[in-house]
């Protein structure tokens, strides 16, 4: 016998094995003729079928529906080849214990080879995971609707459409009704008629959802529908426009709430400078005083972030405004009228201040805690959301200034202040003790920056070097003044 007539006989007897295969070795029985056509198309190879029958699946009356559509997901739902019986598939060792969906029989512990898995692509796992998303849709609870409509939104197609359709009458909650349209329109991206994609097109063109916009511009880019193409293209042209005002928006948001932290710390500048006419290179280190002062409050009271941080404010202002007459007690009053001086002075102070915050406190950034109320954001549109924290520094901002502004024109040291800065030696002839306006002025600045510190712990972690960054942004302009004053061309 040659090699030949061994290899034929040889394919020939795994040819018969093949054939002694029980027939019904992949049919499914569930004794369901519905149930049997849907698994039949689910385990067959041909993918458009298997997103049909999942569709028809979670539209059924099947209690158990849901869960076996995870269980494609997961691979845990098999079928059994040589009962057709749909299993439950749980490893155990090199084997799978099987369990029958529908009745919960425990059918003993079988061979890989023995189950058959549903095979599915990365396309049919988005459908599934938008399929599972209406499993909430029906909910009670109207935080869970929206979440499950969102949810589709991530994936579209025209079988989750064929899902929403008919619990889009029943939704009460505007902002979930607006939801399940869009998902209807995005189902309507996808579909075989140019028409109905046209029609598709012009429903979500107001729309800023991430996912109008992947779906439009994979339309714009290979439509078969010249028409379509193009008003794809416009679509998302109009969106990209809007898109780009809103990030303009978020932008302004954020400078408005960096520049009201700048704000208060320039004010503090403009009124040591306005009055004595000192340029307070420490000015810094005084913002980095309140901000730890709210960090140390924060942690004798960790429970109560939102007490610990009402008192921060006024304590801030005490700590940075006692620190900065001592200042000007200590150093600044024997050096006025000498700005080159007191500029050199008050730098190798704050060099001092920045040291001693390393030795005592810690030369590491430390975190301050936002209180729940400033926490999160407001969503106003899928691409502009505006951080509640930065609302609350602008609000902040413009309180502190209005009650800085109703100091100096309401109260005694208001007026001698505005005095002293307008006319010293006429004010010292009515009377005014200029050094105690210049020590009350020196500490009013200073706390102000320790209010400014305050708001800044709840921007950026606390570090003994937080005041250098903000000070040069505040008060780049005073470099001009200083070589004015000291007569520099």
């Amino acid at each position: 016998m040659t090699n030949n007539d061994m290899i034929t006989r040889f394919f020939i007897f795994l040819l018969l094995c093949l054939l002694m295969l029980p027939v019904h070795a992949g049919k499914v029985d569930t004794g369901n003729p519905d149930l049997d056509a849907v698994f039949g198309a689910l385990t067959g190879r041909n993918f458009s079928a298997k997103e049909a029958a999942l569709a028809k699946l979670a539209a059924s009356s099947q209690a158990k529906r849901f869960e076996m559509i995870e269980g494609v997901l997961s691979g845990r739902l098999r079928l059994l080849k040589k009962t057709g019986r749909l299993v439950w598939a749980d490893k155990s060792g090199r084997k799978y214990r099987a369990t029958d969906v529908f009745t919960g029989e425990q059918l003993g512990e079988f061979k890989k080879r023995k189950l058959k898995k549903i095979a599915i692509n990365n396309r049919l796992r988005r459908v599934i995971k938008g399929i599972l998303a209406t499993r909430d849709l029906d909910s009670d609870d109207p935080a869970q609707r929206p979440k499950s409509v969102q949810a589709m939104l991530a994936s579209p197609s025209p079988a989750q459409a064929a899902l929403i359709a008919p619990r889009l009458k029943k939704e009460t909650d505007a902002g979930v009704r607006e939801a399940m349209q869009l998902v209807l329109a995005l189902g309507g991206l996808h579909a075989d008629d140019a028409q109905t994609r046209m029609k598709a097109v012009a429903d979500v063109s107001d729309s800023l959802q991430p996912a109008v916009r992947q779906a439009l511009t994979a339309m714009a880019a290979s439509d078969p529908d010249k028409a379509v193409k193009q008003a794809a293209a416009a679509a998302l042209r109009k969106i990209e426009d809007r898109v780009r005002l809103f990030g303009r928006v978020e932008t302004l948001f954020f400078g408005l709430s960096l520049g009201s932290v700048l704000v208060l710390a320039a004010i503090g500048l403009a009124i040591t400078f306005g009055v004595m006419g000192v340029i307070n290179m420490a000015h810094g280190e005084l913002i980095m005083l309140g901000a730890y002062t709210t960090y140390l409050i924060q942690q004798l009271m960790p429970d109560s972030a939102g007490l610990s941080l009402f008192l921060s404010i006024p304590a801030a202002f005490v700590v940075s405004g006692l620190v900065g007459i001592a200042i000007e007690r200590g150093v600044i009053r024997f050096l006025y009228g000498r700005p080159l001086e007191t500029l050199l002075a008050t730098f190798g102070i704050s060099l001092i201040l920045q040291q001693l915050v390393r030795t005592l406190i810690s030369p590491q950034n430390v975190p301050v805690s936002n209180p729940e109320f400033m926490s999160g954001f407001w969503q106003i549109n899928s691409v502009l959301s505006l951080i509640y924290n930065r609302m609350y520094i602008i609000l902040f901002c413009l309180l502190v200034f209005a009650g800085l502004f109703m100091v100096l024109k309401r109260t005694r040291l208001g007026l001698q202040v505005r005095a002293v800065s307008q006319n010293r030696a006429m004010a010292r002839a009515m009377g005014v003790h200029s050094a105690r306006v210049d020590a009350m002025t020196f500490g009013l600045g200073s706390g102000i920056a320790g209010i400014a510190g305050v708001a800044l712990s709840q921007l950026t972690n606390v570090s003994p070097n937080l005041g250098q960054a903000y000070i040069v942004d505040s008060s780049w302009w005073w470099c001009s003044a200083v070589l004015e004053t000291c007569g520099a061309p």
